[in-house]
């Protein structure tokens, strides 16, 4: 092994352990933030996410130790750093084009589980390299710092409780700290910055490597100047925001007639505002008809000018950008809603850009958690909390409907937004259907117009549908009732089936996969017949 009085302080290479730590779990995290905008931040990408870098840093350890007993030349290991911080430098810089052009690649040539191999594609090629070369660090340091036997248990296990300390640290600061105050980016630069600095002082201490060093510095500054500048839909100029909080990545555009806000580059659109006042041509027009399902106390008509003597009580779990909020104080007057929505920035950006109304409470709080820590009942509850196929289990399985039944009025209505509407047989809407059948006596369903969403109602009440048609003719606002009626002509009664999910069993994201494949297929045959007829240029002709 070579001499370099600075390894001669053991405290350097604890820290180098520390850091080296701290930098895995950061680049683990930041992963998550990189692929959520693309691929959906649920627990299959986390899973991929995870068994990718355990597989890197397993063969790290083994390959490691092995090179460290053959050649022990330190000089190796703070090479290995020095490329590690290079190359999660340049993950900002690089990774969403690599993203973007495995999921064009893939979108032509796979069938199923896009999703899956698309995500686990991108994790192999842009983190398990550097995470590789972390996994080194442990058995080389091991090397370097046990001098004698009767200390190298004592050695490696304070190496080891750095390495822990690190990752603990390393967990909480980028979720906590960095991204939401600097960005995924620069959360990246951040721990390759610092991988960076334990390399240079390493090199120049021992006054070796000076050129690979300041090309090492050349390339950390232009990825922190070109990196650090690029957005996530970088192809798109005319947003009005794209940022990140603790929980999402967000992005709201604009057109001619809406102000859109989306969690994610590739699919899906969690919110949308119509510029124009009336009827929206989306989900939220067939939702507004759980209101006029409501059995009240004065009896079945619900006409705008019965709920402004006696306003309904609302409670949207999942408020989003508040369309929902914004379309029934318009035809039903000023009903006292409230709303549940985890993402205080979402929140946020609904005031700002959405016009969500003021005088509509928003509480920061996971949607079940709330309906556990409040007694309130409700006229009408809305779950608007599902987005592509980041449903959260907690709020699909029989013990949260019955929470929000148990919420209810008596002849209250429960309408959830589904968004994946498909013919396979046991589909995700299949089991939320059966689910809520198997706790709401009166269960129907009303698919979207020109869309993949379809909105169901649930009740105690056997006669909602009565109750619902009853109302129509009473509706003063002529779109409104043509809009209604319209839905009436669309409901489809449901009964209980064999499709249940539970606390226990809600394999919510397997089943929402399932979907979107499907979605996908569709998306992509156009492109894939250009692709066949014209070839390369002609479908190029096409995106352009």
């Amino acid at each position: 092994m070579k001499n370099r009085p600075i390894l001669k302080n053991k405290y350097y290479l604890y820290l180098t352990e520390f850091f080296a730590g701290m930098s895995v779990m950061a680049a683990e995290l930041g992963a998550s933030r990189l692929l959520a905008p693309y691929f959906s931040s649920s627990q299959i990408v986390w899973t991929i996410i995870i068994g990718t870098i355990m597989i890197a840093m397993a063969l790290g350890n083994i390959w490691g130790g092995r090179t460290a007993d053959k050649n022990p030349d330190p000089d190796r290991l703070y090479r290995r750093l020095l490329i590690a911080a290079v190359w999660i430098a340049a993950i900002p810089l690089a990774g969403k084009y690599i993203i973007l052009g495995i999921s064009a690649l893939l979108i032509f040539t796979v069938s199923s589980n896009f999703l899956i191999i698309a995500a686990f594609a991108a994790c192999m090629i842009i983190f398990v390299f550097p995470l590789f070369l972390l996994g080194t660090v442990t058995p080389s340091l091991v090397k370097y710092t046990v001098d004698n036997l009767d200390e190298n248990g004592k050695i490696v296990g304070t190496l080891g409780a750095f390495n822990t300390i690190g990752s603990i640290i390393g967990t909480f600061l980028p979720t906590f700290v960095t991204i939401p105050a600097v960005g995924t980016a620069v959360t990246f630069l951040i721990f390759s910055g610092i991988l960076l600095l334990l390399a240079l002082l390493y090199f120049f201490s021992s006054k070796v490597k000076r050129g690979m060093c300041a090309a090492a510095l050349t390339v950390f500054v232009l990825c922190s100047i070109f990196g650090n500048s690029g957005r996530f839909a970088f192809w798109d100029d005319d947003l009005l925001y794209e940022g990140e909080s603790v929980y999402n990545y967000l992005q709201v555009s604009e057109t001619d007639k809406n102000v859109i806000l989306s969690t994610n580059v590739l699919f899906g659109v969690q919110s949308v505002m119509n510029k124009e006042d009336g009827m929206t041509g989306m989900y939220y027009d067939t939702a507004m008809a759980a209101p006029l399902m409501v059995q009240r106390e004065n009896g079945a008509r619900q006409t705008s000018g019965d709920l402004r003597e006696k306003p309904m009580d609302l409670l949207i779990l999942g408020m989003g950008s508040g369309t929902y909020a914004r379309q029934c104080k318009a035809y039903f007057g000023d009903m006292n809603i409230e709303g549940v929505e985890i993402d205080e920035k979402i929140t946020a950006l609904s005031r700002k850009y959405f016009d969500l109304p003021q005088d509509v409470r928003v509480t920061t709080y996971d949607g079940r958690a709330y309906l556990q820590a409040v007694d309130t009942k409700y006229d009408v509850i809305m779950v608007d909390a599902y987005q592509d196929i980041t449903i959260p289990f907690q709020m699909s399985s029989r013990e949260f409907f019955t929470q929000v039944r148990d919420h209810l009025k008596e002849g209250g209505v429960m309408v959830v937004n589904m968004n994946m509407t498909s013919e396979e047989e046991g589909n995700i809407n299949d089991y939320l259907t059966d689910t809520i059948a198997s706790v709401f006596g009166t269960v129907c369903t009303a698919d979207v117009e020109g869309s993949t969403n379809r909105e169901l109602f649930a009740s105690q009440n056997s006669d909602i549908v009565k109750i619902f048609e009853a109302n129509i003719p009473h509706i003063e606002d002529g779109e409104f009732r043509n809009t209604m009626k319209n839905v009436a002509d669309r409901l489809t009664p449901c009964s209980k089936g064999e499709y249940i999910l539970t606390d226990d069993q809600a394999p919510v994201e397997l089943l929402g996969i399932q979907v979107i494949d499907g979605l996908i297929q569709e998306e992509a045959a156009y492109y894939r017949d250009v692709l066949d007829e014209e070839g390369v240029s002609g479908l190029l002709n096409r995106l352009t």
